[in-house]
């Protein structure tokens, strides 16, 4: 069952809608009971991350320590055919053939990368949802829609909210771009535009002048544009924005000295093969010696390791959760006790994620590192014994008086 509240006759105000949904027990059981089929998928599906996860790390892993005893530094000033399809390291300054420009808003700049982000100002829908148990096992849910004006850097679709009426958006007449060199070398290497444009850090580029008509009107705003905190304002007043404003600011990345390590081709780079077929294209900001880059690489391997394990391990105690949950609904006839039923339940769901995850990852890791595997199987059996035995205890019985 669903109620709503518009807020025209409460405390609310007219923005905020109130939204009352009823769950009664049988409801509750029956949803709880598709989690007994989706959670052992859940579980399959993490045990195939995690399994994949450290087939991936060791083989990165192995592709860089073979990439750091292949690699060969030269100099960026000139081409050595000998090198042709060599592993190289190449550092220096970073040149361009022309400057970065925006064609609509004739906005220029000298850099690699050049992000124009378009903000504007919109309805936005903020949702908040509060449930509570009731005796007898059912549930009601208060989700409270709240809207308000305020600055988006993406469109915002005014008829998927739950109130639309007098919140609808106009269009945005300018997106976000992201424009990049054509023409970038170092030294003597050309680089591509995706190598160019690759992850560098970027500055914001404060805007003092433009030269686009197109800007200077948007749908329903006829005002002109202005150069305010260095972006570029399109409307009325800046102090006071109005539906539809737009707010334009950019970001550039710099020409610094910058680090390559790839294949040599040709007057350029590409990704070099290793032996067990991974690949090897890295390009760092800044002047870095053969042995940073592949530390820094190996770094970012294990740490990349590590979120990917983390992340299947929850979602193991996510599916280990769904096929419990039944439990819990089942004793939220009575709240208190439903509650009690739950937080065990947790519990047991993070011992199992914690004993699966170890034992999966050891199995990954048994065939090349057996000593590793040996250690995560002991880690992942205390872990499973600490949270059973942090479940498994009970509250001292209080002596009669």
């Amino acid at each position: 069952m669903t109620d709503f509240d518009d807020g025209a006759n409460s405390q609310t105000g007219p923005d905020t809608v109130t939204e009352v949904t009823s769950r009664s027990w049988f409801s509750r059981i029956g949803s709880s009971l598709t989690g007994l089929l989706i959670g052992p998928l859940v579980i399959l599906g993490a045990i195939v991350l995690l399994f994949w996860n450290e087939g991936r790390a060791v083989g990165t892993a192995r592709s860089l320590t073979e990439g750091a005893g292949a690699v060969v530094s030269v100099a960026a000033g000139t081409i050595d055919p000998a090198n042709e399809g060599r592993l190289v390291h190449v550092t220096g300054p970073v040149t361009t053939g022309e400057k970065l420009r925006d064609a609509a808003t004739g906005v220029e700049a000298d850099g690699l990368r050049l992000v124009r982000k378009v903000e504007a100002f919109q309805w936005r829908e903020t949702s908040t949802s509060e449930t509570r148990k009731k005796l007898g096992g059912g549930e009601e849910t208060v989700t409270t829609h709240t809207y308000a004006l305020g600055w988006t850097d993406h469109p915002v679709d005014g008829s998927a909210f739950k109130q639309p009426e007098g919140h609808r958006n106009p269009p945005v007449a300018l997106a976000g771009e992201r424009m990049t060199q054509r023409s970038a070398r170092i030294g003597a290497f050309a680089l591509t535009p995706v190598q160019a444009g690759g992850p560098r850090a970027s500055r914001p580029l404060p805007i003092e002048k433009w030269g686009r008509a197109a800007l200077q009107k948007t749908p329903g705003n006829a005002a002109a544009g202005q150069s305010v905190d260095g972006r570029i304002f399109v409307g009325v007043d800046a102090a006071r924005p109005r539906l539809g404003d737009l707010r334009i600011s950019y970001e550039v990345a710099a020409t610094p000295d910058a680090t390559v390590v790839a294949r040599q081709t040709g007057t350029g780079f590409t990704a070099f093969t290793t032996s067990n077929g991974r690949t090897i294209e890295i390009l760092r900001d800044g002047p870095m010696s053969p042995a940073q880059v592949f530390d820094d690489a190996q770094s970012g391997n294990t740490t990349m390791t590590w979120i990917i394990r983390v992340v299947g391990i929850l979602i193991l105690a996510f599916g280990f959760g769904l096929i419990l949950g039944p439990l819990s609904v089942l004793a939220d006839v009575v709240p208190f006790v439903g509650d009690l039923v739950g937080g065990a339940s947790s519990m047991v769901a993070l011992a199992a994620a914690a004993a699966v995850g170890s034992a999966t990852i050891a199995v990954a890791w048994f065939a090349s590192r057996p000593l590793l595997s040996a250690g995560l199987i002991v880690a992942g059996l205390v872990v499973a014994y600490g949270f059973r035995r942090l479940a498994g205890r009970r509250p001292a019985a209080v002596p009669a008086t």
